[in-house]
């Protein structure tokens, strides 16, 4: 499967919600985390993200078709961590390695060194996503509610 990374732009805000809400729903009717799940954030969030001139939104393109899309947070500045958040792969998509060659994808592109996350515990999946591309858990957590904790990963 080939597997590309195309830049998303303002124009593309409404799809890239669209999208995030769709992929991320699951989990927050799971862990119903109004603080930090992407399917409950505004269409104004996603648009304010694009025109920050340190995000970069990526469309997932597995086979030239929309499979899911990532943001990386690059500020270029060698003291501060870049940071993937969110990732996400639409569901008929799941589970045929888009989402670990897309981060691979996005390090071509931003480096490979020096980068901070965060995945939910209680997620394997998420977890095992990251630690097969290199990143190590750390110490730091936060607890978002009874049923959902985030843990810090960090590469590089």
């Amino acid at each position: 499967m080939d597997i590309k990374l195309t830049r998303a732009g303002e124009k593309d805000a409404e799809r890239l919600w669209k999208m995030q809400v769709e992929a991320f729903s699951e989990l927050y009717e799971k862990y119903r985390d109004g603080e930090t799940n992407p399917a409950a954030e505004p269409q104004e969030k996603t648009l304010a993200r694009l025109g920050q001139p340190f995000t970069y939104f990526y469309f997932i393109l597995a086979d030239g078709d929309v499979a899911g899309a990532v943001r990386v947070v690059d500020k270029k500045d060698h003291g501060q961590p870049k940071r993937i958040s969110p990732i996400f792969i639409m569901p008929p998509y799941r589970n045929r390695g888009i989402a670990e060659r897309a981060v691979a994808e996005v390090e071509k592109l931003h480096g490979a060194l020096g980068w901070e996350l965060e995945a939910i515990m209680q997620e394997e999946a998420s977890r095992r996503l990251y630690e097969k591309a290199g990143y190590r858990r750390t110490e730091t957590t936060r607890k978002i509610n009874d049923k959902m904790t985030l843990v810090v990963y960090k590469k590089g």
